[in-house]
């Protein structure tokens, strides 16, 4: 079954540090958790203590408090709800987790619920689980990146000025197919 320690090690490495891009929809974004999303998470009131150090944003990176509540926050508000440690290969747990925190959980699950066949209600439970483990990792990893890479595609459709995060997203998305 697929672990949460190693899905959430590899998302980090996606999400980056401290972001406070103008251009992000988001706002400002500490490990992909994003301010306008999340604005009661109580990671900000630490970051917002560190914002006034001179090695700011570089001093968060050894706040264990900090850290520990990271991964918490992705814990409990993506993995658990996405019913990730039920998915049995851990590359599609990794893949699924790392979607719904760039893009939701509902779109995310309606995404997965398409390739999968199943009822397309947004939430991942046991039919859908069921269906993730008894595709072939191959085909359930191709269709999901294909779709991924058509998600972004309307995004920047919709919003050019995404455009710049696009290669980013692709390279994202294509790691999870080895």
């Amino acid at each position: 079954m697929a672990e949460f320690k190693t899905a959430f090690q590899k998302m980090l490495a996606h999400e980056g540090g401290y972001v406070n891009d103008p251009n992000d929809q988001g706002g400002e974004t500490y490990k992909g958790i994003s301010r306008n999303a999340h604005k009661n998470w109580s990671g900000w009131a630490i970051i917002d203590k560190y914002k006034s150090k001179p090695d700011f944003p570089a001093s968060l990176e050894k706040n264990l408090e900090l850290s520990k509540l990271i991964q918490q926050f992705y814990l409990t508000n993506f993995w658990t709800p996405l019913n990730a440690d039920l998915i049995a290969n851990q590359t599609n747990g990794d893949s699924v987790f790392d979607f719904a925190v760039n893009t939701g959980i509902t779109t995310t699950a309606r995404i997965v619920q398409s390739i999968v066949g199943t009822k397309i209600d947004g939430i991942i439970g046991e039919i859908t689980i069921n269906k993730i483990n008894s595709m072939d990792f191959g085909h359930f990893q191709a269709a999901f990146t294909v779709t991924k890479i058509e998600y972004y595609m309307t995004i920047i459709r919709n919003r050019p000025a995404n455009k710049k995060y696009l290669v980013g997203w692709i390279t994202r998305t294509l790691e999870y197919n080895e």
